[in-house]
This record gives C-alpha cells, structure tokens and sequence, in this order.
C-alpha cells in the first residue's frame, strides 16, 4: 500500500535499468529483472534500495532487497546476499531510479481532469457547496459535506461522515471514517524533496501518499505532504490546530494533540498520546516516543524517549529547563 496510486512501469532488467540513468561504466550484474524501488525495511527479494547513511545501519544490516545503492564507505553494513551498487551520490541514483519505476511522482501540475460535482455521480450523494470540482479515481462514502471552492483532485479515497471545509485542495490521500479537514487546508501535494546538482537541482520524486485515520481533525491553514519513499500516517483520534504543516515520510500516532504553526521535518516519527506546544519545531528523522509533552517554541532536534515533559531550544527535561531559566 506504500504506492496505491501511482504505476509502476517496472519491471526492469538491473542491468539495463542502470544504463538507462547513466551508469554505463557500473559493475555488470547477472541478468536479474527488479520489480520495485522500495525502503530498506519494505524491500524485499525482487525490490532494489538504497543506503545513504549509517544511521539507518541496523535496517540495513536486515534489509531483504536483492539490490542497493549505496557507497563503498558503507557496503559492508548490507546482508552479503544483497547486491550492492557502489555510486558516488546514492540519493541522485535513487531518485533517476525511482523517477524510471514512477515517472508520474516528480511533478504536481493542477489536475486536467476534474469536473464539477454536479455533473459526477456523487450530485445526490454528497452535501456540497458552489463550485466543488472532482478528479478522476475519486470515492466519496456516505454522509459527507464539502465546502465551497474545494477541489478533490485524482487518487482520493474518502470514508463516511467526513467534512471538508472550503477552499480545500486533496490528492493522493486516503481519509478513513468522522474526519473534518477545516477551511484551506492542501493534503497530498509532493514533498520539498530535492538534491543539490551543480547548477540544477534534482527533484526526487514522491511515490507515497496521506493516510488519515479515523476520528481525527486538521485545522485550517494545514499542509501535509504526501510521501516519498512511504506514507505519510496521521494516527486515530489525532488533532491538528491551525496551520500545521507536516512534510513527506512524517509518521504522527493515535490520541495526539498539536497546536498551532507546529513544523514537523520529513520522516520523522511521533508515538501516541503526544502534546506539542504551539510554533515548536520538530527536526527530521527523529523518534519521539509514546506520552510525550513538548513545550511551545521548543525545537526538538533529539530522540525523545517515551513518558517524557520537554522544553527550550534544544529541547530538554522540563524541570532542567525551568532551573536553567530560573
């Protein structure tokens, strides 16, 4: 379910998929057909992935792919029966591959195939305001409304009794059951993904998609990108406030509560029943753990383990941080 709306061109021939991107002079490999492009953890026996950083060491080390980019500095970390493709800049690699398997993902122009709902099937189905506009691979369950102005564009799965506000814009989302999505809100849309390239950069394309659980709310103003390599997962009975903006890969759990112009960097991960503070920052590639509070303003640039209180800049154990001010 990592890529539910996007085709797959694949498969591909490994030898001739690396000399479609340039890679003529790389080591030849027996002719072995790869059907996917997946992470380290969902690889498996058929998929090719990649390996940038030894911080991801341990999910190398149990990866399943049959292939992986990576660097020489790094290899040794991969299982022996996974191939490894040496390369100099592992993530320019990995996006010319992905871009090969999905080359629908990269860009995000507005959808060409939208209709006004009035003339879709869904007119006697949904309560809708003026001017709603619907893509192509649209579902839409019982009970719905969708406010003035919105566009649901193509790839968008929606459940029962939900509420979209207006001037909302949705893509490559799955919304589960008794969600609200407030005014102006834009979900789905690519992620700031991209790899300094001389005097270009190079757009990585975004093969995931939202999915977001029941019971929960997004607040007016939210961006949540879809994602790259996986999904982005906003958890069960998880509320956003106003202008939130989580970015490709971001996993949020169940019972979580957010407030306002709260920025979560790409790929991290928040466990359940966690709290933050209103305009604090959470970095990338981060764990934070179950029953977390994170103070307002706090920029969380650390793991955080679970039962935890923090706050500052970097964040810290709140009762260091109240001494420290005091």
């Amino acid at each position: 379910m990592t890529n539910p709306f996007f085709l797959n061109k694949g498969p591909f021939e490994i030898n001739k998929l690396l000399k479609s991107i340039g890679l003529i002079n790389i080591q030849k490999f027996k002719s072995t057909k790869i059907h996917d492009i997946k992470d380290l953890t969902s690889s498996t026996k058929n998929d090719i992935t990649f390996f940038h950083s030894k911080k991801y060491e341990n999910q190398a080390l149990n990866t399943k792919a049959l292939f992986c980019i990576t660097t020489e500095n790094l290899k040794n970390y991969l299982p022996k029966k996974c191939n490894k493709i040496i390369v100099d800049n592992v993530l320019i690699v990995t996006a010319k591959i992905t871009k090969t398997f999905y080359p629908d993902s990269v860009n995000d122009d507005f959808d060409t195939s939208v209709k006004n709902i009035s003339k879709t099937s869904y007119k006697k189905k949904v309560k809708f305001g003026k001017n709603v506009l619907l893509g192509k691979n649209v579902k839409i369950g019982k009970s719905c409304l969708i406010g003035h102005n919105s566009i649901i564009e193509k790839n968008v799965i929606i459940g029962n009794n939900c509420s979209i506000g207006s001037n909302v814009i949705i893509r490559n989302t799955i919304i589960k059951n008794n969600i609200s999505i407030l005014d102006g809100c834009v979900i789905g849309k690519k992620g700031f993904g991209f790899f300094p390239n001389k005097e270009k950069n190079y757009k990585y394309p975004q093969i995931g998609a939202v999915i977001i659980n029941d019971n929960s709310e997004i607040g007016c103003g939210s961006t949540i990108d879809r994602g790259s390599m996986s999904n982005t997962i906003i958890g069960k009975n998880t509320f956003l406030d106003n202008q939130i903006h989580i970015a490709h890969n971001v996993k949020i759990g169940d019972n979580c509560i957010i407030a306002g112009q709260v920025g979560f960097a790409g790929s991290s991960t928040i466990g359940n029943n966690v709290m933050i503070g209103g305009q604090a920052g959470i970095s990338g590639h981060l764990k934070i753990g179950n029953n977390i509070q994170i103070g307002g303003g706090s920029g969380v640039i650390r793991d955080i383990k679970d039962n935890t209180r923090v706050m500052g800049y970097p964040a810290k154990d709140l009762k260091k941080f109240i001494k420290e001010m005091n």
